[in-house]
């Protein structure tokens, strides 16, 4: 196992809603679709118990609340440059919600031959 550290690198995450849409399909589907097909490195959808977004209305996965909008978060990391095009392409398909991006330091860790692709992809990028 061979780990290499990468500073250029962003967190990108998504707050929307459970019933938000996108052209007829829920939108955490058609984000997640749309940064694959950018070859974005992963995405992570998170689906929240409990929260309350701008209209401080409490959104719960309680049975007694019945609620059916609960909070979505989606996570992704990767280098700076494909988080910046990904932001472009994603933030109009979002109508209610909220995007955040900041800088985190990323541990690549596997085999050589994984850790050398990903070493000769960060000499490319500049």
């Amino acid at each position: 196992m061979v780990e290499v550290e990468h500073w250029n690198t962003l967190r990108l995450r998504v707050y929307i809603g459970e019933n938000d849409r996108f052209e007829g399909k829920p939108l955490y589907k058609a984000i997640v679709k749309k940064l694959r097909e950018m070859g974005i490195a992963g995405a992570t959808v998170y689906r929240g118990i409990y929260g309350f977004g701008k209209k401080s209305k409490i959104h719960s996965s309680d049975v007694m609340r019945l609620s059916t909008d609960l909070p979505i978060v989606i996570e992704v990391v990767d280098r700076g440059y494909k988080i910046e095009k990904a932001v472009c392409e994603i933030k109009p398909m979002i109508k209610d919600g909220m995007i955040t991006v900041e800088p985190t330091l990323v541990l690549w860790m596997g085999t050589a031959e994984e850790v050398k692709k990903f070493e000769d992809d960060a000499v490319r990028e500049l």
